[in-house]
């Protein structure tokens, strides 16, 4: 059973920073590509960043692009999501997704697995 549990949200003003932290079982987390969606209130789901299983690439969101930066630790089968430049249109919650297929990696529809998700509010 893949388990993924997300930390790290919180609330932070316009302009601070947040971690996000994605902890896998091992075996999620050395087979799979993954990644990091969002869901605001009455908005559908939507992809923030991706990382191959190697951790060589990374895909982003138009919109995240220049202020997140999406990485993974082996040792820890943890993946982590370093948001900074936080904006107020940033709140919502963050769920951990795995697999992503990188061929379509911003589809939240072809995920199998995701995490409970961890809140993260920006105020103005």
């Amino acid at each position: 059973q893949v388990q993924l549990v997300e930390s790290g949200g919180g609330l932070v003003q316009a302009g601070g920073s947040l971690r996000l932290s994605c902890a896998a079982s091992a075996r999620t987390f050395s087979r799979y590509a993954m990644g990091w969606f969002r869901q605001a209130p009455g908005k559908e789901r939507e992809f923030v960043a991706a990382i191959s299983w190697s951790g060589g690439s990374a895909y982003y969101a138009d919109n995240v692009k220049g202020r997140f930066t999406i990485s993974r630790d082996s040792a820890k089968n943890t993946v982590y999501l370093q948001m900074n430049s936080l904006k107020p249109e940033d709140t919502a919650v963050y769920h951990c997704a795995a697999p992503v297929n990188l061929n379509y990696y911003s589809d939240y529809r072809k995920v199998d697995y995701w995490g409970q998700g961890t809140q993260v509010t920006v105020s103005s």
